[in-house]
């Protein structure tokens, strides 16, 4: 479970940042939506460790694993990409033959990872945060470098994972249809405060605020 109470981030005199709650419980998975500026990254980052919220507090049960929007592959083959992020060495090798087949990345598994395409770069990314069971998935933009077939196939991979780990899921995605597909709740930010919340369905079929209404139509549901 995440639990943000009052959370502040501020550049100067600036707010990216300005939640006063909000709860994320396990098995949930959340879709972070908004325009670029909104602060959905900053979100990840600060429940993530990555950077420090300017004031209140975020609550976190359990291992959480973060995929940043940018993928920094290691100077290894594939195939030792994903071991080399393994915890459980005992069983790393059983996981890492699932995820090169999963994720297509098979033919590419004795490859240096620094010569990759942008999209198998992001897949190996995905590959690392899944060769470990994590309580809450952090993915920021997972898919944006894949293309269709590609992302189809990330998209598989973590709805598998996270069946059969039951994590949480925090997301954040400019997809509609992605959104759709994933989200048991979808929040919206706008200038870093919470504009929107509600199921999927109901929440991008009829957006309660006029701002969220003109999000949704430039969305282009």
């Amino acid at each position: 479970m995440i639990e943000i109470k009052n959370l502040r981030k501020t550049y100067g005199d600036k707010t990216v940042l300005d939640i006063d709650s909000l709860t994320v419980k396990k098995g949930e998975i959340l879709v972070v939506a908004g325009p670029n500026g909104s602060g959905k990254s900053t979100l990840l980052k600060i429940i993530a460790g990555v950077i420090k919220a300017s004031e209140g507090t975020v609550v976190s049960e359990g291992e959480i694993f973060y995929l940043p929007q940018q993928s920094v592959p290691f100077a290894k083959t594939v195939r030792r990409n994903l071991l080399f992020a393994a915890k459980d060495k005992l069983n790393a090798k059983e996981r890492c033959s699932t995820l090169l087949n999963e994720l297509a990345l098979n033919e590419l598994a004795d490859k240096n990872a620094l010569a990759l395409s942008g999209g198998e770069c992001q897949r190996l990314a995905l590959g690392r945060v899944l060769m470990n069971k994590g309580d809450c998935l952090l993915l920021d933009e997972p898919t944006s470098a894949a293309d269709i077939e590609g992302g189809e196939l990330m998209e598989k991979a973590i709805k598998r994972y996270q069946a059969q780990t039951g994590c949480a899921i925090i997301m954040t995605t400019h997809s509609p249809a992605q959104a759709l597909s994933f989200a048991h709740r979808i929040i919206m930010l706008n200038r870093g405060t919470i504009a929107e919340q509600g199921s999927a369905s109901e929440l991008l079929a009829e957006p309660e605020t006029d701002w969220g209404k003109k999000f949704v139509d430039m969305w282009k549901i």
